[in-house]
């Protein structure tokens, strides 16, 4: 709450249908910048020489009373499509995430996302807002 009141980011939550927690699971967006040397070559060298914006999926997680339905993924479909109606009017390259373990990065590797580097000890990920774009676009 503290981070919204300060605009740092925001939490986007799905309430339980039950009585034994009142969330099921959220997620929390916000804004972060890269360096292009951590991309690969092959898109870095498209890019300008200062730090890139991206879009950070700062947490996800769902209740472990709620876990194995699907929710994790109908959380991740629901950031990138806040991430891909964000960057509509303020763009940015990707979205990151912090992937804590080997699990989490294999949950969000099936999803096309990419190592990027290490980061406060744990994997970064990116995924290019052209392949989310792809994923939404109307028409």
């Amino acid at each position: 709450m503290r981070h919204r009141a300060a605009g740092i980011s925001k939490t986007m939550v799905l309430p339980a249908r039950d009585d034994h927690a009142q969330i099921c699971a959220f997620y929390t967006l916000s804004h972060t910048e890269i360096e292009r040397e951590t991309l690969p070559v092959s898109l870095a060298k498209k890019l300008p020489h200062y730090p890139i914006p991206v879009m950070l999926v700062a947490q996800l997680a769902v209740h472990k009373g709620a876990q194995g339905q699907g929710l994790g993924k109908t959380c991740l479909i629901r950031a990138l499509r806040h991430a891909y109606e964000i960057n509509l009017h303020l763009p940015s390259y990707a979205v990151v995430v912090d992937a804590l373990d080997e699990t989490v990065q294999g949950f969000y590797k099936q999803y096309g996302f990419q190592p990027l580097d290490i980061h406060n000890s744990h994997m970064r990920m990116f995924l290019p807002m052209r392949t989310i774009e792809q994923l939404f676009m109307e028409g």
